[in-house]
């Protein structure tokens, strides 16, 4: 029996696809400035490397990735600077990020049925508990339990420990639990490592290389899939 729903923040409840690409292309055209660099090329290569380095480990500092680019050029990064531009490009990904229109239709129905959680990883240079979602009390208000992973001594996903904890907040079996996110390493096989149900989101407005794997895990192009979930988990454990 299910009994909650959790799910990721970012490409899974809003849009940011168009903030993110916007704020790569500035805070590159920053640092190559700063840098005095002419081939770009060459210059995407190395962020891109370090990038999906950072990436792979659950880091989304852009500090800190930009800090480890700087010393790959002999620079001494300029932590303040870096600080500020970290603060411009989440401020750039928030202005461009859009809740997806069904959301909150969708929210709706399954809160009267489910409870609904949310386990997103940190991101950007906040506060200590302060994440993107704040900015959202229209999607906030609907969340039992919240657990912003990265920050507080917690893990970041896909490490089975935020789940975990959520689980434990919610007071129920993983084997109770639906979660479904964007990202096929963080979201679909950190949730199924800690026994939860995975539901891979697919949105089909998104335009994004999405990872070509085979599997049994239900996949959805939108929300409202979600309104039948129980059919869903059904039919890949029949």
């Amino acid at each position: 029996m299910i009994r909650a729903i959790v799910f990721d923040f970012g490409q899974t409840l809003v849009d940011s696809a168009d903030g993110f690409r916007a704020a790569e292309k500035e805070t590159q055209r920053k640092v190559r400035d700063a840098l005095g660099l002419t081939d770009e090329e060459a210059f995407l290569s190395v962020y891109r490397e370090i990038r999906s380095r950072f990436h792979a480990c659950s880091d989304f500092s852009r500090k800190r990735i930009l800090a480890e680019l700087f010393r790959h050029y002999g620079r001494r990064p300029d932590i303040a600077l870096l600080e500020r531009w970290e603060t411009a490009y989440w401020e750039r990904v928030g202005t461009m990020t859009r809740i997806f229109p069904e959301a909150a239709e969708v929210l709706t129905a399954l809160k009267v049925r489910y409870r609904p959680a949310l386990i997103t990883n940190a991101q950007g240079q906040t506060e200590e508990g302060r994440h993107r979602i704040g900015h959202y009390p229209e999607l906030k208000s609907f969340f039992e339990v919240i657990v912003v992973a990265g920050e507080g001594g917690v893990p970041a996903k896909p490490n089975p420990e935020p789940f975990r904890l959520c689980l434990r907040q919610l007071g129920i079996a993983p084997a109770e639990s639906v979660y479904v996110g964007d990202d096929w390493r963080i979201d679909v096989c950190g949730s199924e490592a800690a026994g939860m149900h995975p539901v891979w989101l697919k949105h089909r407005t998104l335009q994004r290389n999405w990872p070509s794997v085979r599997t049994e895990i239900p996949v959805i192009d939108s929300l409202n899939d979600l309104l039948d979930i129980e059919r869903l988990i059904h039919r890949r454990n029949s």
